[in-house]
């Protein structure tokens, strides 16, 4: 038993299913509008008839309105391909002493998003990145395939610098068809370089949902005593006075916050900031119901 699913949360929201917020590329049949035209019950459009099409499809009361033929086109239908790409630089083991680290909180947003989609019969994979790592799960919608998407997110260990970007830039260029691609990370990066990211998986046709995580103490930055302030990541320390460094902080901060939602809004990707004492049971109620609502868009 992995500590990070909660089975009764997965019961609730098992009837909400993850819907892609544009036309996919998947291998097989599935609930999800394709690129292709298909024959499924939903009518899509008409197309003049060329030499060649399946005459069985020609629509005989336009022929009969317009002397010409004209064949009935119809939505595919297709399965959607997910890769849920994880943050696992030292930053992300992080945690104030009320709340949980957030590498657990990225995997129980993971978790629960790839066990939903299996179950709706979609595939799910995995991509785990620092600096110096990349391993990845491929999608696959077998049941049995969860149990390694959930042990390798409970082995992982964060450490080092973040390798998010190059992450993503190896992602946009291997993933071959259209993807729903989940960011879990806190985006301690440059938000050019993340913004370009983006843009390379937007250029790539790819629907893109990032979960901004941070505690809430990265957000409020109240202490009442000097402190040590440790990098996670390159282990550079300095002692401050957090009362004296506290304004310029947060000016810092919400500059940070607005560039990386607009390079978010620019890559047309889903953007939201979580702080990790956030239920999750809303949060991913929330996140599936808009996304039902974009999909009818």
């Amino acid at each position: 038993m992995h500590d990070f699913l909660d089975h009764s949360l997965l019961s609730r929201l098992g009837s909400l299913p993850i819907e892609a917020r544009a036309p996919m590329m998947g291998n097989v049949a599935g609930k999800h509008r394709s690129l292709h035209r298909g024959s499924s019950v939903e009518f899509a459009e008409y197309r003049k008839y060329v030499a060649g099409d399946d005459t069985r499809r020609l629509d005989w009361k336009a022929f009969a309105r317009s002397d010409r033929f004209y064949i009935k086109e119809f939505e595919a239908d297709t399965n959607l391909r997910a890769y849920f790409v994880v943050d696992a630089s030292g930053s992300m083991n992080f945690s104030s002493e009320t709340t949980e680290p957030k590498i657990q909180f990225a995997r129980r947003i993971a978790a629960s998003l790839a066990y939903l989609l299996v179950n709706q019969g979609d595939a799910a994979g995995l991509s785990i990145c620092t600096d110096k790592l990349h391993l990845e799960v491929p999608p696959s919608r077998r049941a049995a395939h969860l149990e390694r998407f959930f042990s390798t997110l409970g082995k992982l260990e964060p450490v080092g610098e973040t390798g998010l970007i190059a992450a993503l830039h190896t992602i946009a260029e291997k993933i071959g068809q259209r993807a729903f691609v989940v960011i879990l990370s806190d985006l301690f990066a440059d938000p050019a370089a993340f913004g370009d990211a983006l843009q390379h998986l937007r250029y790539r046709k790819h629907d893109i949902s990032v979960f901004h995580l941070m505690d809430p103490l990265e957000i409020g930055f109240e202490f009442d005593s000097p402190r040590r302030f440790v990098d996670l990541e390159d282990g550079t320390a300095l002692v401050a006075e957090p009362n004296l460094i506290a304004d310029e902080y947060q000016t810092a901060l919400r500059e940070f916050l607005t560039a990386v939602r607009a390079k978010c809004h620019d890559a047309n990707a889903d953007y939201q900031l979580v702080t990790t004492d956030t239920p999750l049971e809303p949060l991913l109620h929330e996140f599936l119901t808009a996304r039902i609502v974009r999909s009818k868009r």
